[in-house]
């Protein structure tokens, strides 16, 4: 019950039990937590009558040198690597072991599908179904503009080595900051063990995003009915 943070925290706390879960939106977007207060007498009779589908969702697993025992290393959303300083960071970028690109700038990040419409999508990435079996790995405001987003499958290892001016460089996964110096190398993976959402017939993906994200709303219109 909250937010969207508030679901990422909840993801954490199962710490990969096969429990579906379930959001009840009290913040903003609420694309993970997408059942409304309005919405919530009908979902639970939903949930009671068994008119429900459970989908299984992707963890990112991660690899490095920041990385201790008593961290969780999974992630939902985002894994992101970002600048700790004014100074550009650069980062080698590898899939399978083959380079893509050295991207300078602020950071570089890898997104799963259900976190396409998070972090991912302000910084240019495309929104994908979550079904889809993929991820977007997204450069963060880079220095060369020509820098843009790329799909890989899910199947894949993404490594980056990252370097910076600066003693210390910014690892996130999802609403959870860790330091790692220069040099470290990091490896991101699909995760053995997935995620579960409850899913109600009654409301869709792309349900969500059209409302969500306004979109076919035409602004104009908007505008005439302030102004009367």
């Amino acid at each position: 019950y909250g937010g969207d943070g508030t679901f990422l925290e909840a993801v954490r706390v199962l710490d990969l039990r096969p429990i579906p879960m379930i959001g009840i939106n009290s913040g903003r977007l609420g694309f993970l937590a997408n059942i409304t207060m309005e919405g919530l007498d009908a979902a639970l009779c939903d949930i009671r009558d068994g008119n429900y589908a459970v989908e299984e969702r992707t963890l990112l697993s991660v690899e490095g040198d920041f990385i201790d025992r008593t961290c969780y290393p999974y992630a939902f959303n985002e894994v992101t690597i970002q600048r700790h300083d004014t100074s550009m960071i650069a980062a080698e970028v590898f899939v399978d072991g083959e380079m893509i690109a050295t991207c300078h700038g602020d950071g570089m990040l890898v997104s799963t599908p259900s976190g396409s419409t998070a972090y991912s999508l302000s910084v240019g990435g495309p929104v994908v179904a979550p079904d889809c079996r993929c991820f977007i790995v997204s450069p963060i405001a880079p220095h060369n503009l020509t820098m843009r987003p790329v799909v890989v499958p899910d199947t894949s290892q993404v490594t980056f080595r990252v370097h910076t001016r600066g003693e210390k460089f910014f690892v996130s996964l999802d609403n959870r900051n860790y330091l790692a110096g220069d040099g470290t190398e990091l490896r991101v993976r699909k995760a053995e063990k997935s995620i579960f959402l409850v899913h109600l017939q009654n409301i869709s993906f792309y349900d969500t995003l059209r409302n969500k994200m306004m979109w076919g709303i035409d602004s104009r219109e908007r505008q005439k009915k302030n102004e009367r």
